[in-house]
């Protein structure tokens, strides 16, 4: 007896389908996702920052998250500020189920937050916000001409954002501590210098990617303070990005006597703006 043996392949699901298993909140943990200390955070904050732009594109009723300036070039979701609290990544292992609970709220009519609550055994692992808002290149491949665009159909916000208010006070130059420590210190206490790397800590938009900014803030008290190792809370505020083969400076600005708390700024090397600022909290013991 012959028996004939069809080749059926269904078709592949749509890009609006794949958003919706992306943003599935129950992931199993393996090597990719883990650290020696454990849950890897620049992998957390990578995977939650894209599930922040399909949140975005969900919000505002897009089949993917192809966002667009009017004229039709390309816009991105550029993230802004990120806040992590209550962190206790070192309990996550390998075959652990990670769960991710997150919601969308706008800011302003130029600016969305995504806040996202991580579980392992039905304890909270950490909390996580991200801020962010539409930007474009004035000149095409020139990550120096960055500039905001409006953000379409998105209502005013409801309530007042506190990283979004802190962000603002910290570019007006009127917020005067933050952690506990000054927040415009003028001499940097020791700098550490990092050559970023295009196929490694530049994103497919060719930007240097918001979640190295935290990594490299890692490397640098890593050589500084070894001793430092589980950050139970961080915050970064984001105020450009570099060329493709420019040296970024961390600079430590502030320390707390115990060394439980630091401030530190990123600037580029090429011209000496200041592109980010990191305020970090080390977990006691």
């Amino acid at each position: 007896m012959n028996v004939a043996i069809l080749d059926f392949h269904p078709p592949a699901p749509s890009a609006r389908e794949l958003m919706e298993q992306a943003l599935a909140p129950h992931m199993l943990i393996g090597m990719p996702h883990l650290t020696p200390a454990g849950l890897s955070e620049t992998w957390a904050m990578k995977e939650l920052g894209h599930r922040h732009w399909l949140m975005l594109a969900r919000h505002l009723g897009m089949e993917n998250a192809d966002f667009r300036t009017p004229d039709g070039g390309e816009a991105y979701a550029a993230i802004c500020a990120t806040s992590l609290e209550q962190a206790n990544f070192g309990t996550v292992r390998a075959n652990d189920v990670l769960t991710i609970r997150s919601v969308l709220s706008p800011v302003s009519r130029t600016q969305v937050s995504t806040r996202h609550r991580l579980f392992v055994h039905g304890g909270l692992i950490g909390e996580v916000e991200l801020i962010s808002t539409f930007v474009c290149r004035m000149r095409e491949g020139d990550n120096y001409s960055i500039a905001r665009v409006p953000l379409p159909g998105m209502a005013a916000a409801d309530e007042d954002n506190r990283l979004a208010a802190t962000a603002a006070a910290l570019r007006a130059g009127t917020l005067e501590t933050h952690f506990g420590l000054p927040a415009n210190p003028v001499k940097a206490l020791r700098g550490f210098r990092f050559e970023p790397d295009v196929s490694q800590e530049f994103n497919g938009a060719g930007l240097f990617y918001f979640a190295e900014f935290q990594a490299l803030t890692d490397r640098a008290f890593g050589r500084w303070f070894p001793e430092l190792s589980h950050v139970s809370r961080r915050e970064i505020f984001f105020s450009g990005n570099i060329r493709v083969g420019e040296a970024v400076r961390v600079e430590l600005m502030g320390l707390s006597p115990d060394r439980l708390h630091a401030f530190c700024r990123l600037r580029r090397e090429q011209d000496g703006k200041v592109i980010g600022k990191a305020f970090m909290e080390w977990r006691a013991g």
